[in-house]
């Protein structure tokens, strides 16, 4: 049952970053289509907009991955970001070369510290912290 509930916390939280990526990409594309073309070399607007979207999606995943998880919320949501930054590694993989090496960088790293922040906020709201 434990195992069970641990994969719930999981799928929970990559769920919720999954669907809200997701929702803030097709916002994107309805409210600013110039921000949401895909560019070689992406603008400062663009690249901002991104690595924020990016944080806050992590964040809100790793959020309700601790709400779900009933034992060692902390383990979880280091085992979402960790999943989350073998996924994010592999899209830079898959992007070599189309974009500046900086935000590719920065794009595989600000998603698992998202999710760290989500964690840590529900932690010290539980009074873990």
């Amino acid at each position: 049952m434990v195992m069970a509930h641990a994969f719930a916390a999981l799928a929970a939280g990559f769920a919720v970053a999954t669907l809200l990526a997701l929702a803030m990409r097709g916002l994107l594309g309805m409210l600013a289509p110039s921000l949401a073309a895909v560019e070689a070399r992406p603008g400062l607007s663009y690249t901002t907009v991104n690595l924020g979207a990016s944080f806050l999606v992590g964040a809100a995943g790793g959020f309700i991955t601790a709400w779900v998880a009933a034992a060692n919320p902390l383990v979880h949501v280091l085992a979402l970001g960790l999943i989350l930054l073998a996924l994010a590694a592999l899209n830079a993989l898959q992007m070599r070369g189309q974009q500046p090496v900086w935000y590719q960088l920065a794009q595989v790293a600000v998603t698992p510290l998202g999710v760290l922040a989500g964690g840590l906020v529900r932690l010290r709201m539980l009074g873990i912290l």
